[in-house]
């Protein structure tokens, strides 16, 4: 796994995009800490891997005057104010839904918020990645989302999809389906705007 970690961050820095690694948790947050400078705005995409992590804590508690908290949204109006908000952040935290060996993001969305996020608007963006996101190649990406990202989510937010009791992707038409996007991040046009700090321990979905 280390050989495999070395790896990866080798690709990741082929593709422009900014590798760290950390043994803990305790890594983690100082680096997290490192990367945030004189930000004004901060936000976050739904995460499992930030929450598991002690990210989401972190920035509730040390950046509360500049943590933009998404559950602090109680209307439809009030989360899309919230999730557009993220266009003009200093740092847009979040994990990605696979990881591969040539370096590359694939992420799935429903609303797409999160990933239209990593692509554009945010001056940074900060994904908090555990090994078990790391995969092979696209096709193993593609097969970790179907089936162990999107059926565990699904369960995690109560949709009324099949993967949710099937424990995998039936590619439906489900008003619930929450795999509408699908985005793979190559190599980036501005370099190291995005960070992938690799965790030592399974995170997340």
């Amino acid at each position: 796994m280390e050989k495999r970690i070395e790896n990866v961050m080798k690709a990741l820095e082929r593709n422009k995009m900014k590798p760290f690694y950390a043994e803990n948790r305790e890594q983690l947050h100082e680096i997290v800490r490192s990367l945030i400078k004189d930000d004004r705005l901060i936000t976050a995409g739904g995460s499992m891997s930030l929450k598991e992590s002690g990210v989401t804590e972190l920035l509730m508690t040390e950046y509360k005057d500049v943590f933009l908290d998404r559950s602090k949204g109680t209307t439809p109006e009030e989360i899309g104010d919230i999730y557009r908000k993220a266009f003009v952040s200093d740092t847009f935290f979040a994990s990605t839904n696979a990881l591969t060996e040539d370096g590359e993001l694939y992420n799935v969305d429903g609303n797409g918020n999160r990933v239209s996020a990593m692509i554009f608007g945010p001056k940074q963006v900060v994904l908090v990645v555990g090994t078990n996101k790391i995969v092979k190649d696209m096709d193993e990406a593609v097969r970790r989302v179907e089936t162990v990202a999107a059926p565990r989510n699904t369960v995690r937010l109560d949709c009324n999809t099949p993967c949710k009791t099937t424990g995998e992707c039936g590619h439906c038409h489900s008003d619930a389906r929450i795999c509408c996007s699908y985005v793979r991040l190559g190599q980036q046009r501005v370099p190291d705007r995005i960070k992938v700090i690799i965790v030592n321990e399974e995170l997340g979905y």
